[in-house]
């Protein structure tokens, strides 16, 4: 089962990763991926370099450049895991932030990946 964990973020508090949280982030990337646990992560650039389009109803599309004032936490970085379980999903999520020590407040959402549609659309 794939399961995506998507990092949310206060951008707002201008904080950025160590050069110890960034070495110790990538030994954990490079032992998740050797495992194939891991299928891929990024961090996300700033709302302030982003774009939304949105669908309106009667087909209309807008586009907005960012940043978004309304929001605060926003979507930071992600990270993609192939797992047997949710819990085992859980499992790679608690280390990924536990990587981060007591000096960062951060939220990460996980949701298991529906592939049928994936499936699907490969076989067309």
């Amino acid at each position: 089962m794939r399961f995506l964990s998507m990092i949310r973020a206060d951008e707002t508090t201008g904080q950025a990763p160590s050069e110890q949280l960034m070495t110790e982030m990538g030994h954990l990337i490079n032992e998740l991926t050797r495992s194939g646990q891991l299928i891929s992560t990024a961090g996300l650039r700033p709302t302030s370099e982003g774009v939304r389009v949105r669908l309106h109803r009667g087909g209309l599309l807008s586009v907005v450049d960012g940043p978004f004032a309304e929001t605060k936490e926003v979507i930071a970085g992600y990270a993609l895991f192939e797992a047997p379980s949710r819990e085992a999903a859980l499992a790679l999520t608690h280390r990924f932030l536990k990587l981060h020590g007591s000096d960062w407040d951060l939220e990460c959402e996980v949701r298991q990946i529906d592939e049928f549609g994936c499936e699907a659309s490969a076989n067309s």
